[in-house]
């Protein structure tokens, strides 16, 4: 991973998985920070021969005080996304439709 940090806002959505499953937030990354994504990905599969699990790309997060590593994963509708799990949602107060700024390094 390198030390290049993107801070950036996005808004935070919700993705059910029906009925009887877990729902999950995401924020979805697109712009500058989508095409760096993209790149990095690449060279991964050009550097290794494969691609990651799910084309995912492995990053810190930081939003508020809250920092945990995750991993992006391409976007079938558009750049990538980035999920937010429970424990930092709780811990800064972060709402369903809210736009939340976050730094990511890869």
């Amino acid at each position: 991973m390198s030390d290049t940090a993107y801070d950036l806002k996005a808004t935070l959505w919700r993705w059910s998985g029906g009925p009887n499953a877990t729902d999950w937030f995401f924020v979805t990354i697109d712009g500058d920070a989508g095409e760096a994504l993209s790149a990095t990905a690449l060279m991964h599969r050009l550097e290794t021969g494969r691609r990651s699990g799910w084309g995912s790309v492995k990053l810190g997060v930081q939003v508020g005080e809250t920092a945990w590593r995750t991993s992006a994963f391409p976007s079938k509708e558009q750049g990538w996304i980035v999920p937010i799990k429970a424990a930092v949602r709780k811990a800064e107060g972060l709402v369903e439709g809210e736009a939340i700024a976050l730094q990511l390094r890869f």
